[in-house]
């Protein structure tokens, strides 16, 4: 398994903005996203998505409404983001 961890600090968010990440989380899914958490605090902007392989995740990547939806965090909603993949070793929940 591996997270994906998306950071940003915010630009400009719009009506746009958030339509695109609501329909970004369902089509997520439909690529094998297993989970997916977002959390903003001021400018900041953090989103941790979890999937079973590199190849989901290189094939969402590509999506063409991603691609798109990368184009306007570039030029509009984002001043910066990286992103992180990351395996998971091992996990541990309770109860």
């Amino acid at each position: 398994m591996y997270a994906v961890i998306f950071r940003a600090t915010v630009n400009t968010l719009d009506r746009e903005y958030s339509a695109t990440v609501e329909r970004l989380h369902v089509l997520a899914q439909e690529y094998g996203c297993r989970s997916l958490h977002s959390v903003m605090q001021g400018d900041e902007e953090v989103t941790l998505s979890y999937w079973d392989d590199l190849e989901q995740i290189k094939a969402w990547r590509q999506d063409p409404e991603h691609r798109k939806a990368q184009e306007l965090g570039r030029s509009r909603w984002y001043a910066h983001y990286e992103v992180q993949i990351c395996p998971i070793e091992r996990g541990y929940s309770w109860p």
